[in-house]
């Protein structure tokens, strides 16, 4: 073993670049598209109709709902990009969400009107949530506490504390509520409703809509950028997405899509946005204009869920400055943003 007095350094790797993850309904399989260069990667088989995609925060698993008779989640490993598992939930699971500790899974079952709560850790269901009918769109606050569900058949929001796995609200939205997205400071909850063309803002303090906003036609996809400042709702009987400010909940522009687009993602840099329809477009945020277009991806692939990653894998960064203390061991390459300031290293360096 070499041993090494390491004087002032700093070590950067470029971040990982995120990855989509996208469902493709009629033939089965999840597109892999790599966000730096809009192709696409690998596929993987899975369940029967998938619709939903969950991505673990630290991105090394990816939670795929299969909503055509299979009543299962697909686990897929992001490293290999293998199916891992696959898990036994309700009827007709759609929408998909995971807490920010990655712990949990949150599914709606749309055809029994429940949610399965998922242990990530085993991957066993660990409850069964009785909510409104026919649950759809599905969102945790950023805090982990609560879980939003949109009720596509009673025109409602349940509510859920995570601590309980109890329904401690039911929130009277527009017509046919299909998707929900949060606000990163947690502060508002955004409904799109579908039958309606309207999205409903809910003050998650009060539990109280704050605010309806007329959109286009069919409003579906919902996705808030991570600055918090605009809300991008795809509208699926229309050829646009409304572009809503959050200071002022009005729909500030349009954007010409595809008619009959479905769901949509934001990257975690806020820089592109990704919707889905029989193709991808991509947007930029900067300029609210289709830059690119994925082809060959399938056929209406996700309706639900966030489905791009993190931009860093799991296991490769490290923020922050190392105070002088000794390391004994292999420091095997990671993502290292910081300061080593003179301390001695007693270990194996690569390469």
């Amino acid at each position: 073993m070499r041993k090494f007095l390491l004087f002032l350094f700093t070590i950067h790797f470029a971040y990982a670049t995120p990855f989509a993850y996208v469902t493709n309904i009629d033939n089965n399989i999840v597109s892999v598209i790599d966000t730096a260069t809009n192709t696409i990667t690998d596929t993987i088989n899975v369940g029967n109709g998938p619709v939903g995609i969950a991505i673990i925060p630290n991105g090394s698993r990816v939670y795929v709902t299969n909503n055509r008779g299979d009543n299962t989640v697909t686990v897929i490993d992001t490293s290999t990009n293998n199916v891992t598992a696959t898990i036994n939930v309700g009827n007709g699971p759609e929408g998909i969400a995971i807490t920010p500790d990655g712990s949990k899974v949150y599914v709606a079952n749309n055809s029994d009107d429940t949610v399965s709560v998922i242990n990530t850790a085993t991957n066993n269901v660990t409850a069964t949530i009785n909510v409104g009918n026919g649950p759809e769109g599905i969102a945790i606050t950023p805090d982990g506490s609560k879980v939003y569900v949109a009720n596509n058949s009673d025109d409602t929001v349940s509510v859920i504390n995570t601590a309980t796995n109890n329904v401690t609200a039911t929130i009277n939205v527009g017509d046919g509520p299909t998707n929900i997205a949060i606000t990163p400071d947690g502060n508002r909850v955004y409904v799109t409703n579908n039958y309606s063309d309207t999205v409903s803002v809910i003050d998650t303090a009060t539990n109280n809509v704050t605010a309806t906003i007329n959109v286009g036609k069919g409003p579906l996809g919902i996705a808030i950028t991570p600055d918090g400042y605009w809300v991008y709702v795809v509208n699926n009987s229309d050829t646009i997405i409304s572009v809503i400010g959050t200071k002022t909940n009005s729909v500030i522009t349009t954007i010409n899509i595809e008619y009959g687009s479905l769901g949509i993602a934001i990257t975690p840099d806020g820089n592109r946005i990704y919707v889905t329809s029989s193709d991808i477009s991509v947007i930029d945020t900067a300029t609210n204009s289709i830059i690119a277009s994925i082809t060959d991806v399938g056929t209406n692939g996700p309706v639900f869920g966030q489905f791009i990653g993190p931009s860093t894998l799991p296991g490769q960064e490290v923020n922050g400055t190392l105070p002088g203390q000794e390391v004994n061991g292999t420091l095997p390459g990671q993502e290292v943003n910081g300061t080593l300031p003179g301390q001695e290293v007693n270990g194996t360096l690569p390469g």
